[in-house]
């Protein structure tokens, strides 16, 4: 992109059960993350159907845009901590930031 400050960053995102949010925002939160978005997700796959509201049977996709050390201990933590008890998949992409200060 052109003239445009960017900087090249990770972004993780966590599709998994809506009952883990609070557990895992504070999760993220001890490692460091400083800001994250939580939305709604729903859709199918290995554990079925997940339909679009809120509630006990639910998804939700948690998103963090962080530097690659940063990313790399989140995927970890979770990895280990909710893969082998919970319905949950991770991803990492690089992505350019637009606006630097606000992501470490």
């Amino acid at each position: 992109m052109t003239g445009a400050a960017h900087t090249l960053r990770k972004l993780v995102t966590v599709i998994t059960e809506a009952t883990l949010e609070r557990d895992l925002t504070r999760e993220i939160e001890t490692l460091g993350v400083a800001g994250y978005t939580v939305t709604d997700a729903r859709g199918r796959g290995a554990h079925g159907e997940r339909p679009s509201h809120w509630g006990h049977s639910s998804n939700i996709r948690l998103e963090v845009i962080c530097d690659t050390p940063l990313a790399e201990r989140l995927v970890e933590r979770l990895r280990d901590k909710y893969y082998p008890n919970f319905a949950i998949v991770m991803w990492v992409q690089d992505v350019e930031v637009l606006r630097p200060d606000k992501f470490r």
